[in-house]
């Protein structure tokens, strides 16, 4: 019997083709059904992902799949990453990118369904988050505020307690 590794090919949006194991495509629960529901014999497209952020996704999933060989889970099946491996530094390497990437992952990754990195990238954006006021986290995500300032008091009186 052949040992040999199964690839799968997938297409993004702007139409470039990634062919990549089936192991690192399976990191995806999205990518997973639909080669059980409709087999891989033709290129899988993922209509809601460009070439690049694929490219960024593919890269975490293989990390994580090779690494993954000589780690321990736990008892949700999950990968545990002692806070001094190497793999945890990787992550964190990881997700120093442009914000607007680092939103285009999470996206991705919420459509595709790879919890490590959604729980990974989400976790980045609660950090930078983390400590800062209402008028902080708009100017560092550059949001408009469109509240009167008359409505603006209504609401912190109403939720008095996220502002003490």
């Amino acid at each position: 019997m052949s040992s040999q590794k199964k690839s799968i090919t997938l297409k993004s949006s702007d139409g470039e083709s990634f062919e990549i194991d089936e192991a690192v495509a399976f990191e995806s629960v999205t990518i997973k059904h639909m080669v059980e529901d409709v087999g891989a014999e033709n290129a899988i497209p993922l209509h809601n992902v460009t070439g690049v952020i694929l490219g960024k996704v593919i890269e975490y999933c293989r990390k994580h799949v090779e690494e993954g060989k000589d780690s321990d889970k736990d008892r949700a099946g999950d990968f545990v990453k002692p806070a001094d491996s190497p793999l945890k530094a990787w992550d964190a390497d990881f997700v120093k990118v442009d914000q607007s990437v680092l939103f285009d992952i999470i996206l991705a990754a919420n459509y595709l369904d790879i919890k490590g990195l959604l729980d990974l990238t989400c976790q980045t954006v609660a950090d930078m988050i983390k400590g800062k006021t209402a008028e902080e986290i708009r100017k560092h995500f550059n949001i408009k505020n469109d509240y009167t300032p008359e409505e603006e008091e209504e609401v912190r009186r109403e939720n008095q307690w996220a502002f003490e």
